[in-house]
């Protein structure tokens, strides 16, 4: 399970409010790196998105150190990083708040399920699916999981 994911945003105070109105979570501070939030989307697995300014780039630290962090100053924020989250909003409130913040999103088939790209900013993509896009992704999930798994 994965329970929190980073982002880039050119606006990134702006892109977690938005993100918090979708999800109906919280923004707070995040210490990693200046001018970083965090989204809490407030549900039982503690999902969260970080969202740092574009740019911000994550390395290795030497030795038993915490990652680090720099500034690629000429950076595009396009990324193929992204992922596949649901939630319990309708198809039709996500294109709304997508139209009014004018970020591309659109409904698409993956095969056994559909997905809306959600383009944050028009350069970085989520794949939000509402509940019945979500049943339908993990029922084949399920399918495909090897036998004797959990």
């Amino acid at each position: 399970m994965i329970h929190h994911l980073s982002l880039p945003a050119q606006n990134p105070r702006h892109v977690t409010e938005v993100l918090a109105e979708l999800f109906g979570g919280t923004v707070t501070g995040f210490g990693s790196y200046p001018n970083s939030l965090i989204v809490w989307a407030g549900d039982d697995a503690g999902t969260a998105l970080e969202v740092y300014p574009v740019g911000t780039e994550m390395l290795p630290q030497p030795g038993a150190g915490q990652a680090q962090f720099r500034h690629h100053p000429s950076a595009t924020g396009f990324t193929a990083t992204h992922a596949a989250v649901s939630m319990e909003r309708s198809e039709a409130d996500i294109l709304v708040l997508a139209h009014r913040e004018g970020w591309r999103a659109i409904r698409l088939s993956r095969g056994w399920n559909d997905v809306i790209e959600f383009w944050i900013e028009n350069r970085m993509m989520l794949e939000l699916m509402t509940p019945a896009m979500a049943q339908d992704y993990m029922r084949e999930a399920q399918r495909l999981k090897p036998r004797g798994a959990g």
